[in-house]
């Protein structure tokens, strides 16, 4: 988010990356977290699925697909199953 300059060009950028990734893996996608600043944003991403196989190659794709659009500084992930 460092080419952000205002909390509005972070929210277009976060509106255009959350769009793409929504189409391109189906995942859902939301900012959880530093809503107030402007250089960064925590966003969370959930993936539902059958297999939990599946379920973390999405999301390994997800972040993979986030780490080519901006600086991923820290990643963590948790499986739930039912």
């Amino acid at each position: 988010m460092r080419e952000a300059r205002s909390l509005k060009s972070k929210r277009q950028i976060l509106k255009s990356l959350k769009d793409k990734m929504k189409k391109r893996f189906n995942v859902s996608i939301a900012e959880v977290e530093g809503q107030d600043y402007h250089q960064n944003a925590v966003i969370g991403i959930a993936v539902v699925s059958s297999s939990s196989a599946h379920a973390d190659s999405q999301l390994q794709s997800a972040i993979n697909f986030v780490s080519m659009e901006a600086e991923v500084v820290d990643v963590s992930t948790r499986l739930v199953t039912i």
